[in-house]
């Protein structure tokens, strides 16, 4: 599980890292400034829990059932967080009207939170 923990944060790092720059340089002069500030939210979240999934995968301090869970609490917290900001805040790039799918934004949130309480729950546990 580690290695496959440990791939993920890596490759969503490396896509955070292209999506960022791909924001700041090619969608720059396409995007209105709240747009343009929405989508660096998107990027900023994923590389955030990016940066906690490489933790999660290489620390001895969380058990397996809880690296397992918050795994998959933050894939699928960034797919729906993050995704849903980038399709909601490129629609003069993409021309894809995402507002029907907006109330995923909230659902990924939700996700990501509860990834970190369940790491700060484990962690509480294993100390006892």
């Amino acid at each position: 599980m580690e290695r496959k923990v440990i791939a993920t944060a890596a490759f969503l790092g490396a896509v955070a890292i292209i999506l960022g720059a791909f924001g700041a340089h090619a969608l720059k002069a396409k995007l209105s400034i709240d747009h343009l500030s929405s989508f660096e939210t998107g990027v900023k979240y994923q590389m955030y829990h990016a940066l906690l999934l490489l933790f999660v995968g290489t620390s001895t301090a969380i058990s397996q059932k809880a690296r397992k869970t918050i795994f998959y609490l933050i894939v699928l917290g960034v797919a729906f967080f993050s995704g849903s900001i980038y399709l909601l805040s490129t629609p003069e790039v993409t021309g894809i009207n995402a507002k029907p799918i907006g109330f995923i934004t909230p659902i990924g949130g939700l996700l990501l939170i509860v990834a970190w309480i369940w790491l700060f729950i484990d962690f509480m546990n294993k100390r006892r």
